[in-house]
């Protein structure tokens, strides 16, 4: 009972702190809110905190031995930053002109979505935690329309709420990963045959009983959902990246996956391997801009079962 009335709480100020940002940001200068950001990623480097620290630890597998500690500081203190600016772009993105962020995305590879649809295939797209994933979908929807994704339930129910009104503003059609009305995986392949995409972010599986690959040398799970639609449907597995330039946003997104010959339990773990290699190399080329503040490899997961006492 404690433990529940402790969650309510937390799930109360939570959704009072996002509320408080969405409408206090929006009302300050564009320079000053990002001042403030900026200073809140400072200190959240120089105090070094749980999420600081397994950011350190998982950037560390990107970079490899190579680099000092100095140079990790340094990395851990631009990817707070840039995990800082995706915040305050969020609270900021529903008062900007949408069309401007459009034209303001520099984009690699767009020929190979647009030849997905003249196919009349549909394009299923999957995405690691970089950059701003609300501009590429912005980028996206004003490029060939609405598309449709899936959200993890947030609690409070108050705030998952609140996003998916957000990100619905921005054109975006969320599907939530549990408590719907219909199964995702069945909405989704429905999108596909209408011709349509599908944005699945999947470089960490929430569910943990996902696909397990190798990933910069270790291993971790991701979830298998992007290569199960493309290997039933017939539509093109895409992986994208995304990263912030000084004045603007950048993505590219990469030539289609060949699905592996074979039965569907074979290709869908092959293909999501396939997934993970490419995520490997855009990671590797912008890692300051990767958001991975939680525990992703198995090395530093929990047995199954056991809580996660360090969150």
């Amino acid at each position: 009972m404690l433990a529940q009335a402790r969650e309510r709480v937390v799930g109360r100020v939570t959704a009072l702190g996002y509320a408080a940002g969405w409408g206090l940001v929006k009302a300050v200068p564009t320079g000053v809110s990002r001042r403030w950001f900026d200073a809140v990623a400072d200190a959240a480097t120089v105090r070094n905190g749980g999420g600081a620290r397994q950011l350190r630890k998982n950037l560390r597998r990107v970079v490899g031995p190579g680099p000092s500690e100095l140079e990790m500081d340094e990395l851990v203190g631009a990817a707070l930053r840039s995990y800082s600016r995706y915040w305050l772009e969020t609270f900021r993105l529903p008062r900007m002109d949408k069309r401007e962020v459009a034209d303001r995305t520099l984009t690699f590879g767009g020929e190979h979505i647009d030849a997905a649809l003249e196919a009349g295939t549909g394009a299923v797209i999957a995405l690691p935690h970089m950059g701003n994933w609300d501009v590429a979908g912005i980028w996206l929807v004003h490029h060939t329309g609405s598309f449709a994704t899936v959200a993890e339930r947030l609690k409070p129910e108050s705030l998952f709420d609140r996003f998916v009104e957000y990100r619905e503003s921005l054109g975006f059609e969320i599907l939530p990963l549990t408590g719907g009305a219909r199964s995702p995986l069945e909405v989704l392949r429905e999108r596909l045959r209408e011709n349509k995409v599908v944005c699945l972010v999947a470089d960490r599986d929430l569910s943990r009983s996902g696909v397990q690959v190798d990933f910069f040398g270790e291993a971790t799970r991701m979830p298998g959902g992007p290569a199960l639609l493309a290997a039933t449907t017939g539509a093109p597995l895409l992986s994208a990246a995304l990263w912030f330039t000084p004045d603007g946003w950048a993505q590219v997104i990469n030539a289609p996956l060949e699905v592996p010959e074979g039965r569907l339990r074979d290709q869908v773990p092959k293909l999501t391997q396939a997934v993970a290699h490419q995520f490997e190399t855009d990671i590797a080329a912008h890692a300051a801009d990767w958001h991975m503040l939680q525990k992703l490899w198995l090395a530093d997961l929990p047995p199954r079962g056991r809580p996660d006492e360090d969150g």
